[in-house]
């Protein structure tokens, strides 16, 4: 198992060493490990993630199982934050999504446009934002532009900035793909040298090898890679992604290789959510067994 670093070894100002305080020490399990709530999908995907659980198109639904689930918090995109996360204001941290885009263009040139500020984020009560960067998008510079406003305005606040660093479009695609080892690895660090407080990865799977640098043309394990992804991340934070939902022993052997590797905690939506709501609070139960092995200051 790899030390993961305390908070007051992260180079964080006073206002974001404070937030990340109480999210992790305040919330969840208490220990410094996280687990988060991404509901965000209505947006990214539409509405048929919701097909397979309908009543998890209700966001107070969600909310409440995050709630339930004894979560660090909840991502979402401005108009459910201002429409429902007042009834639970102060229960439960708030990760403000300030940019999105549909699945419905290519994502040839993925950029994903703000529509929400850090001052909505001040103003809703929230306690971190969320930013989706595409790395190696043809839009990549706008894309850094655009970013570069909201790093400011984060430090400006003193709120802590999660970056979801997610590697598209064809150049990706003809080198591994957006799941490959190199692609991920490659994320983690643009994130990091762009300043982000947080770093929200996908697992990497160093079997995607078409193309790819020869420097990961070779045989690694998933947990050689996710060490290096976390390496890659330096000071800060990292949150591994669940992705679709998939079997519960792969999720929990992913968790359990993630935590090993040093990452600071999950962040698991559809995994979750598409499920029934005991079902889904078993399998949350079972993260949490694991994430209780990892404390930390």
């Amino acid at each position: 198992m790899i030390r993961r670093a305390p908070l007051s070894e992260r180079g964080l100002s006073t206002g974001k060493k404070a937030r990340l305080h109480r999210i992790l020490h305040q919330f969840g399990l208490r220990n410094g490990t996280a687990l988060f709530l991404p509901y965000d999908q209505g947006l990214e995907h539409g509405p048929r993630d919701f097909f397979s659980n309908p009543t998890s198109s209700d966001p107070k639904y969600i909310i409440r199982l995050a709630l339930e689930g004894g979560f660090n918090g909840i991502a979402i995109q401005i108009g459910l934050a201002e429409k429902f996360y007042w009834d639970f204001a102060g229960e439960l941290p708030l990760i403000l999504k300030l940019n999105g885009k549909s699945d419905i263009p290519s994502d040839a040139r993925a950029l994903s446009p703000l529509h929400a500020s850090v001052e909505d984020a001040v103003r809703l009560g929230a306690d971190a934002v969320g930013y989706t960067l595409y790395v190696g998008s043809p839009a990549q510079e706008a894309d850094f532009e655009q970013y570069r406003v909201v790093r400011s305005q984060a430090e400006r606040f003193g709120m802590p900035l999660i970056v979801w660093s997610y590697p598209r479009g064809e150049a990706v695609e003809a080198k591994g793909g957006n799941s490959s080892f190199y692609a991920v690895d490659y994320a983690a660090r643009i994130a990091s040298e762009l300043g982000a407080d947080i770093v929200k990865v996908n697992f990497p799977h160093p079997d995607l090898r078409t193309n790819v640098k020869k420097e990961y043309d070779a045989d690694f394990t998933t947990q050689q890679a996710i060490n290096a992804v976390v390496k890659s991340a330096n000071r800060t934070l990292v949150l591994v992604s669940g992705g679709e939902k998939a079997g519960d022993d792969a999720m929990f052997e992913k968790a359990r290789e993630s935590m090993d590797a040093g990452a600071t905690g999950l962040i698991f939506g559809r995994n979750i959510w598409q499920r029934e709501h005991d079902e889904s609070l078993k399998f949350v139960n079972s993260l949490r067994q694991i994430l209780e092995q990892y404390p930390s200051k």
